[in-house]
């Protein structure tokens, strides 16, 4: 049998994936020159960066759980092979070969220059001003077993069993996931080895400014803030304001915020370091009733992305699939911001 219509033509016109894929397109071809030294010339051919993040993209839009499932997703679905670049009678990677070249290919540093790219995509639309900064936990690829005494032998393990020993990360590491900690944002809460994802979103439409990833500790969160603010003070030449809740309303964090150009619009607690002299002025309460845009982002890349338990082990690793699904964010943001301001 014989088809005369194309792919192009079989994707409907006012599918959603039809402004996400315009967007890639540019964002990949300003990257041109980073997958210039992507490709080798010498034995096996290896898979076009550009169709790799295309398909990691969908593995993202869609929730595929495993390359495996991506790909028999591509071998048959017409829409996934028109976004990826794939024809009809082209063939499919095997899910091995496609894990150790995105192993390979892709890391910290590209996935901030894709981020980048994204946002740069988003001209017009964020708020060079106005920003909130929140961190959450990412559950890590390891289970409770797996965290044993550092000093104990292959042998000695102890089985997993745990009851009634005290386990700190001081002492205990896990033996699947060394890097993840063991963790529980707030009391009462089951702890778990995790990592912490961090973002920083601006307040006018929630799309992400910055983002990054840390081993889980008690101070993570305020770190990661100073240095996405840091980041971000260098390219803004005014003064801006960053919103957060109670857990950065610390002398030292609020402090360094100020010596940094940045005014703290945290929510205060009490005996905290925010005082009247900024809780008074009107923008403080607009930063706070704009506090919840930052949690949008996390629900989705919790439901919708694969960052509720990750499935990558280590922490360079989890923090460019964390980055990386932050740029997924903003791509499907960015058109519908795009046609309602239209």
């Amino acid at each position: 049998m014989f088809s005369y219509v194309t792919l192009e033509d079989r994707i409907p016109g006012d599918h959603p994936l039809r402004g996400v894929r315009k967007l890639v397109d540019a964002v990949l071809a300003g990257m041109s020159k980073d997958f210039d030294g992507l490709y080798s010339q010498m034995g096996r051919p290896s898979i076009a960066p550009e169709r790799l993040l295309r398909a990691l993209l969908l593995q993202v839009f869609y929730s595929v759980r495993s390359e495996r499932l991506l790909m028999e997703q591509l071998n048959y679905n017409l829409l996934f092979r028109w976004f990826v670049g794939l024809e009809i009678d082209d063939p499919v990677w095997n899910h091995a070969v496609f894990s150790k070249n995105r192993d390979r290919l892709l890391n910290q540093e590209l996935a901030q220059t894709f981020f980048a790219h994204v946002k740069a995509q988003a001209t017009g639309l964020m708020s060079d001003e106005h920003f909130t900064v929140d961190g959450t936990l990412i559950e890590a690829w390891a289970g409770q077993k797996s965290f044993r005494r550092k000093d104990d032998d292959e042998a000695g393990g102890g089985g997993g069993d745990f009851h009634g020993e005290l386990r700190r990360n001081q002492t205990h590491a896990s033996s699947t996931d060394p890097e993840a900690r063991l963790y529980k944002k707030s009391a009462g809460q089951e702890a778990k080895l995790s990592y912490l994802g961090h973002t920083l979103v601006e307040n006018r439409n929630g799309l992400i400014a910055a983002a990054m990833t840390t081993q889980a500790d008690g101070r993570a969160e305020r770190d990661a803030a100073l240095l996405m603010l840091h980041e971000l003070t260098r390219e803004q030449s005014g003064r801006i304001t960053a919103g957060a809740d109670k857990a950065y309303d610390t002398r030292d964090f609020v402090n360094t915020v100020r010596e940094l150009g940045v005014t703290p619009h945290v929510a205060r607690r009490q005996n905290g370091a925010i005082d009247e002299r900024t809780s008074r002025h009107t923008g403080y309460a607009i930063s706070l009733s704009k506090r919840w845009l930052v949690e949008k982002p996390f629900g989705w890349l919790k439901q919708i992305g694969s960052l509720k338990k990750v499935k990558l082990r280590g922490l360079a690793k989890v923090d460019w699939l964390f980055v990386f699904s932050c740029a997924a964010f903003n791509l499907i943001r960015i058109p519908k911001l795009r046609a309602r301001s239209a």
